[in-house]
């Protein structure tokens, strides 16, 4: 019998993880394709969302500004950036770890216990994915009601439609979504396949792929989108 130490959350972890990247080193780009399909694909759906909200929205009196106006870029407004989208890269990544306890680890610590305990952790796994699959749908519900709105505020001061002035903002958005979304699109991969075990080693991958991602899209916003929409509103 394996002992206590071999079903521990941790060793558990490593031991899955090392033998989904040896099962993964042969074909890489199979794996992280659908991942990023799965994020543009969610990407692209919040951007739908936020235009609907914007076209529903009634724009705020108060005066917004724009990323990159009123002031020359900083080092300090792309500090801010990261952090602000790192948050949510952060919360993204804690579900997929969350999915590997709830979905792999969970039913495998039940089996050492009877009665009561085995119906806890049983009912755990399912209870956890539910309560991650809940803090996601919160999670993009609430960016597209904030950003629906400021996008609709936006759009009225500088007089012009929303989808266009999103349009102007695309360039270091999108990339930023798909960033976040990456470890979510390989939990909603997973948890489709059952492939429970394999969700650690989508975190580690997930989040090497958006860090990089997160600071192009930041170094973008700061220095790039400005020009894009000074051009773009006609206020050069």
């Amino acid at each position: 019998m394996a002992s206590r130490t071999d079903n521990l959350v941790l060793v558990r972890g490593m031991r899955d993880t090392k033998t989904v990247f040896a099962q993964w080193n042969d074909d890489p780009w199979r794996v992280v394709g659908p991942w990023f399909a799965g994020s543009l694909a969610i990407s692209l759906g919040l951007l739908a969302c936020v235009l609907v909200v914007a076209a529903f929205s009634t724009p705020d009196t108060r005066w917004m500004v724009l990323p990159g106006f009123g002031a020359a870029p900083a080092g300090e407004q792309v500090g801010f950036y990261l952090f602000r989208n790192g948050l949510v890269l952060a919360l993204h990544a804690l579900a997929c770890v969350a999915g590997f306890i709830a979905g792999s680890s969970m039913p495998a610590e039940a089996e050492r216990y009877t009665g009561v305990w085995r119906t806890i952790h049983d009912k755990a796994g399912p209870l956890a994915i539910a309560f991650v699959t809940a803090a996601t749908i919160f999670s993009v519900v609430t960016q597209a009601w904030v950003l629906g709105g400021g996008l609709s505020t936006l759009a009225a001061q500088y007089d012009v439609s929303p989808p266009y002035l999103m349009l102007l903002l695309l360039p270091h958005a999108l990339p930023e979504l798909v960033a976040v979304f990456l470890p979510l699109a390989a939990w909603i991969i997973a948890s489709r396949r059952r492939e429970w075990d394999q969700l650690l080693a989508a975190t580690i991958v997930t989040v090497a792929f958006a860090v990089p991602m997160l600071v192009i899209a930041a170094f973008t916003e700061v220095y790039i989108t400005p020009m894009i929409l000074e051009r773009g509103l006609g206020l050069g």
